[in-house]
């Protein structure tokens, strides 16, 4: 009888959560990632790196007293600006592609502009500068949430401007001579680069996901 009744329990416990070893394999399943979603994904992200690291390497090409490669390295950060509208353009097109290399070009003469002022401490055309680099964040918010229902316009207004404050953080650091906070900025950029990427890349996959679907 306590053979049986042992039987009838473990029947019973089998019946009982074979339902739920189902339910979590097809939620395992509905959530797989393509192995398209996941090289765009890591791309679009090494791309958003490589802003970071290129803008501040710039920085210290321009802040350095003797610096040579200050033209070498701003036609790389400008080249980085034209790879990320090419990373768009197979789900937006030729010509959203080509604005957004525009809109982030703009986003990095006016950066440009801002280090040389800094540095010549012009006060005053900084914070004139400023107020063109904020325009041009909302600019870029705007353009990446019209074209895509996902992206909300105020998220990346906010993100941009962390990846502003956070550039700028740099150039002062640098500016100043406080390594530690200028390593510790570029590390915090770092970290912040990849939730924005992350962010658009996420959204780019669930407003075309028929083109990441292998």
């Amino acid at each position: 009888m306590k053979k049986l009744w042992f039987m009838v329990l473990t029947l019973l416990f089998l019946l009982n959560i074979q339902p739920g070893l189902i339910s979590a394999n097809s939620n395992t399943e509905e959530q797989s990632i393509s192995q398209s979603e996941v090289e765009f994904q890591n791309e679009f992200r090494k791309l958003w790196i490589d802003h970071v690291l290129w803008t501040s390497n710039y920085i210290t090409s321009a802040t350095t007293t003797g610096a040579e490669d200050q033209e070498q390295v701003l036609a790389r950060l400008l080249k980085n600006q034209e790879d990320i509208g090419n990373a768009v353009k197979p789900v937006y097109g030729e010509e959203a592609g080509n604005k957004l290399t525009e809109l982030l070009k703009e986003h990095i003469v006016i950066a440009g502009k801002i280090v040389d002022a800094a540095k010549n401490g012009e006060e005053d055309k900084v914070n004139q500068l400023n107020k063109e680099w904020n325009r041009n964040a909302d600019d870029i918010a705007s353009f990446l949430s019209e074209a895509n229902p996902e992206l909300k316009n105020e998220d990346l207004t906010k993100m941009l401007y962390e990846h502003l404050e956070l550039v700028a953080a740099d150039l002062n650091a640098s500016l100043e001579k406080e390594w530690d906070e200028r390593i510790t900025a570029i590390d915090e950029g770092v970290t912040h680069i990849i939730i924005m990427a992350d962010a658009i890349s996420e959204g780019i996959v669930k407003q075309f996901p028929e083109k990441f679907d292998k």
